[in-house]
């Protein structure tokens, strides 16, 4: 398990990561998502040890990961733009891997680089850049580590390929002790891999919960009410996020679980009413409106 326990970390007057405080349990995907600079890239670089904490700490199993190579053997990061040795092929960056991580499986990596027809001898910089990123993230999976923290994994990736290396973490997932860990703009990609989710927005982490849970502790409300005073009551009575209108018709991001929601909207006798679990891309624009990141600040 990995405890992140007040962790703050600043840059001049850039307070990358605010007093982070959670946990990302085992054998589980985990997705990190956030706003552009709320701190993903500066939380797994100190997850991983290669960035030490202001203050507070990262503890997987348990130790304190900074300084600790026992426990940093068990954690590959993968960074956003991954960096490969000048004029080195497939080949030398793999025993280079090799090397590092002492599980590292030679067999294994061949056969997926094969099957991703990568030729081991052409010089990794002259790839494109999914190319690259496909090579860094068979190199990760090969690793034989633990913990694989993955920065912007899917990005510049085709959708087949995409689709590919998501097979590759469930299969991990089930074979040995895997637990990675994501960072993606690209929601619509982790909502059908991730089991748990965190949300950061300027350096704080808004929820960490299990993806299942957080869907069902909000949802989209559609509905017509014709007495205005029974609207009204309507939107006292419940926990809403955020409001449209559209003529008649009213739309409500509500916090509460569904079938709530739905017996306290009836109530009101509305004409027309419907109930609409949110995608992960819409649940991250009402939490982030809360904490105020709002599309409108950019139109006005």
């Amino acid at each position: 398990m990995i405890e992140l326990k007040d962790i703050d970390k600043t840059f001049g007057g850039i307070h990358a990561v605010d007093h982070v405080t959670g946990t990302i349990r085992e054998g589980m995907v985990f997705g990190l998502i956030g706003s552009n600079g709320a701190g993903k890239s500066t939380l797994l670089r100190m997850i991983s040890g290669v960035m030490k904490p202001d203050s507070g700490a990262v503890f997987i199993e348990g130790e304190n990961v900074y300084e600790n190579p026992g426990i940093k053997s068990q954690v590959c990061f993968l960074s956003d733009s991954p960096y490969y040795f000048p004029n080195a092929d497939i080949a030398r960056m793999r025993d280079y891997y090799a090397m590092i991580y002492p599980s590292f499986d030679r067999k294994q990596f061949d056969s997926l680089a094969k099957k991703f027809k990568l030729d081991m001898t052409r010089k990794v910089n002259s790839f494109s850049k999914g190319m690259k990123k496909q090579v860094s993230i068979l190199l990760g999976l090969c690793s034989g580590t633990k913990y694989l923290l993955c920065d912007e994994t899917f990005d510049g990736l085709d959708p087949v390929v995409r689709q590919a290396v998501k097979s590759l973490f469930a299969a991990e997932i089930l074979n040995r002790d895997f637990t990675p860990v994501i960072s993606s703009h690209n929601l619509r990609e982790l909502e059908d891999i991730c089991d748990s989710i965190g949300l950061l927005h300027n350096g704080k982490l808004l929820l960490t919960q299990d993806l299942d849970q957080v869907r069902s502790n909000i949802c989209k409300l559609q509905c017509v009410i014709p007495d205005s005073h029974r609207e009204q009551e309507l939107i006292r009575s419940l926990h809403i996020l955020k409001m449209e209108r559209t003529g008649s018709l009213l739309t409500l991001t509500v916090r509460g679980e569904r079938t709530e929601v739905m017996r306290t909207a009836q109530e009101q006798k509305p004409l027309f009413i419907e109930v609409l679990p949110l995608t992960l891309e819409e649940i991250f624009i009402s939490e982030t409106e809360v904490a105020g990141y709002d599309i409108k600040d950019f139109l006005h």
